[in-house]
């Protein structure tokens, strides 16, 4: 278990409290206050308001990926994406996953796999349905992943998600 509290050097440092202020940072901005009537506010610098909401930012656009595994309404999850204009959708169950993994030689399992790692930075965002290691994971190779964390890894039964929760998100990528 994560402890709140990091020792840096000489510093104490409490997660809790930074999540605190990067929350009421959102919540600021998202009501319509500037960076700097933010920063003014929470005694920040403009800068780093600035800065905060690059971190997170995620570009909308007209490209649309939606990978997923191992879920078990796959099949739900790939008309709904294809009815809302998702233009690559990767949902795998459990078996398919293995049977992706078990189906091919090792070379040819890695240039597929590096073939479709570097196809998805063609899409302007990347939906991700996985476990929190594999989230991590996207994130750190496309820098237009949004995910849905499914379970901790490893996961090895096929997950349900709410299709409607995947919906909302990417009209909410689509529609400013």
């Amino acid at each position: 278990m994560q402890s709140d509290l990091v020792r840096i050097g000489d510093k104490l440092i409490s997660r809790k409290k930074i999540m605190r202020t990067v929350e009421r940072i959102l919540e600021l901005r998202s009501q319509g206050s500037s960076q700097q009537e933010t920063a003014d506010m929470l005694g920040l610098d403009r800068p780093f308001v600035s800065r905060l909401e690059g971190l997170g930012e995620v570009r909308k656009g007209e490209r649309l990926a939606l990978i997923g595994f191992p879920i078990r309404n796959g099949e739900e999850l790939r008309s709904m994406a294809l009815s809302e204009g998702v233009d690559f959708v990767l949902i795998l169950n459990e078996k398919q996953r293995w049977h992706f993994v078990t189906g091919r030689t090792g070379a040819d399992l890695f240039n597929e796999v590096a073939e479709m790692l570097a196809g998805l930075r063609q899409f302007d965002t990347v939906i991700f349905l996985g476990s929190d290691r594999r989230l991590r994971w996207a994130e750190s190779i496309w820098d237009n992943v949004l995910g849905i964390e499914i379970g901790a890894s490893p996961i090895t039964e096929d997950k349900y998600v709410d299709p409607e929760l995947v919906r909302q998100l990417i009209r909410s990528v689509r529609c400013p």
